[in-house]
């Protein structure tokens, strides 16, 4: 089971700190210029029988083992593949780095990325992902993350997205169409009150982190994207979550909560057990991570549809994990072998799609898996919306993601505490993103 993938926008405070050891490096050198290079540019690279070293997260355990299964079965290069929990992941490879001990390949949440790219962890891939056929057809949002001074770091490992799920046995109950899920917030919110109106014992209208950064960054930013804003300047140092369409999205939660149709147990949530109450039948309508569609499956009837804005629209966080060569490799071609491999359609239809992952290609969507499924098929469509972005900040951990975040600050204050402190919250937010 793809268990607590939701925790990729969770972090610890311990991770804050670790990511001191990955500026190491990046303070000994002058940064990615004297990274190594993946050598001369070709589209395909090597594939002698070379062994290959890859590390990733523990959330992303199956989508690796399912890529590098496949990948052996197929090619003269073998990659070893190496999970590491996800609260030790940020210190492995700081340590690592440090040391020039990096694997050949190794994934990095997408929120990460700008920092490891602009601290040289990665080799420069410009020239080779130009040489792909279909490169304008890659996910922009991860390719955007990777870049850094116009170069190239890395390309998508696994997305993850943000998406409404909503119980369709609930929505009938309510007197709703349990084909249609929300297309505004203020449907949302509608249909949130609708099944709290049931008075059915511990079922609730709705569900969110009440006390987790990450969470809110991965289904309330989409909602600003949506109403057409955005929720920071284009460097990622200034937050414009004071704006309408921000406030729009505070107004419709904090309507909710005064409503009684958000769960009691939001107000703490940190994230631990952010999805459990709507696999357990108990809430009609909540964000949710579309990687987690299969395992809600088993025990609710799913509808889903993207997130929505203030006046409809339709948007995602694009998140999950970005990968390329490291630094310290010297197999760099083999290993541009597995990264060309894992952008074509064996991999991305024949082992994401098939295990209902979402492919990173905008013209792999509409493939043989979606087509069985409707709700892949718009987590798929969504995907590729251009209001569906991965946003970038330096200091995104420690704005948004970090437990006690002015992010979480601002949230809290909105929901439960203080509405009249959003320009003070807010202007908190941009003294992190700006330091």
């Amino acid at each position: 089971m793809r268990k607590r993938t939701y925790r990729i926008y969770r972090r610890a405070v311990a991770t804050v700190a670790a990511l001191g050891l990955v500026a190491g490096p990046a303070a000994c050198s002058s940064g990615p210029d004297d990274t190594a290079s993946a050598g001369p540019a070709t589209a395909e690279g090597t594939d002698d029988g070379a062994q290959l070293s890859l590390w990733t997260r523990a959330p992303l355990e199956l989508q690796a083992k399912a890529l590098v299964t496949a990948y052996n079965a197929s090619h003269k290069n073998q990659v070893s593949l190496t999970i590491v929990p996800n609260d030790d992941y940020v210190a492995k490879v700081g340590a690592a780095a440090g040391s020039g001990d990096l694997p050949d390949l190794f994934a990095a949440d997408i929120v990460y990325v700008p920092n490891w790219t602009k601290a040289g962890l990665f080799a420069d891939l410009t020239d080779r992902i130009k040489l792909l056929p279909y490169a304008d057809k890659i996910n922009q949002g991860h390719l955007a993350a990777g870049t850094y001074e116009n170069k190239q770091y890395v390309l998508p490992f696994v997305l993850d997205l943000s998406v409404i799920f909503y119980n369709k046995k609930l929505y009938q109950e309510a007197g709703l169409d349990p084909e249609k899920g929300p297309a505004t917030l203020d449907e949302f919110k509608q249909q949130a009150l609708a099944v709290q109106k049931l008075g059915k014992p511990g079922v609730h209208g709705t569900y969110f982190g009440g006390n987790c950064g990450g969470c809110n960054v991965f289904t309330w930013f989409p909602m600003v994207w949506a109403s057409g804003a955005e929720v920071m300047n284009a460097e990622g140092t200034t937050s414009l979550l004071d704006g309408p369409a921000a406030q729009k999205v505070y107004s419709t939660w904090r309507e909710l909560q005064d409503g009684g149709a958000i769960a009691p147990g939001s107000k703490d949530e940190t994230g631990a057990t952010w999805v459990a109450a709507f696999q357990e039948g108990k809430i009609g309508v909540m964000p949710y991570p579309a990687t987690l569609l299969k395992t809600a499956s088993k025990t609710v009837d799913v509808g889903v549809v993207p997130i929505p804005g203030a006046t409809g629209g339709a948007s995602t966080f694009v998140g999950g994990d970005g990968i390329g060569v490291s630094k310290d490799s010297k197999k760099a071609d083999q290993a541009w072998n597995f990264l060309s491999w894992l952008t074509s359609e064996a991999a991305q239809v024949d082992v994401l799609a098939a295990n209902d992952s979402t492919v990173a290609r905008t013209d792999l969507a509409d493939n043989k898996y979606a087509a069985k499924d409707p709700r892949v098929a718009t987590i798929n469509k969504v995907a590729a919306s251009p209001q569906s972005k991965t946003p970038f900040a330096v200091n995104f951990q420690q704005a948004f993601n970090a437990p006690g975040s002015p992010w979480v600050t601002l949230l809290r204050n909105q929901v439960y505490g203080d509405a009249g402190a959003l320009a003070k919250d807010n202007a908190a937010v941009t003294d992190v993103l700006g330091q």
